[in-house]
């Protein structure tokens, strides 16, 4: 399995990958919409980076949101309440899973244990 925080793709495959031109790559990055790990004069991406291009490629062109409202609304919300992804989609999206919005599974001994702690050292 690939690990999808190292950056293994150049401009060109991700572009290549995503159907747009590098060029558009470049406009996201210098727009602040996405930046790739550099390496001297090259670019490289990772999954994480190609799955959020799909996401803004969404919001642009499906949604009709400009390259300047995808930046102002992504200070205020994140961007599936932009794009309003079904909650599958979400569970697939790093950025979602990064949030800890997805709840994950209690060990109901352990997590009672622990707030007995928490409350006690409070």
């Amino acid at each position: 399995m690939v690990d999808e925080k190292k950056a293994i793709f150049t401009i060109g495959v991700a572009a290549q990958m995503l159907e747009v031109h590098p060029r558009t790559l470049r406009i996201y990055e210098q727009e602040g919409l996405i930046a790739p790990m550099r390496r001297g004069k090259w670019r490289y991406y990772n999954m994480n980076d190609v799955k959020w291009v799909e996401c803004l490629r969404e919001m642009i062109h499906e949604h009709g949101i400009s390259i300047a409202a995808v930046k102002k609304l992504l200070q205020y919300t994140p961007c599936w309440n932009i794009t309003d992804c079904p909650f599958e989609k979400r569970k697939l999206c790093t950025a979602f899973l990064s949030n800890g919005l997805v709840p994950k599974k209690i060990d109901r001994d352990k997590s009672s244990t622990e707030a007995d702690v928490n409350w006690n050292v409070a």
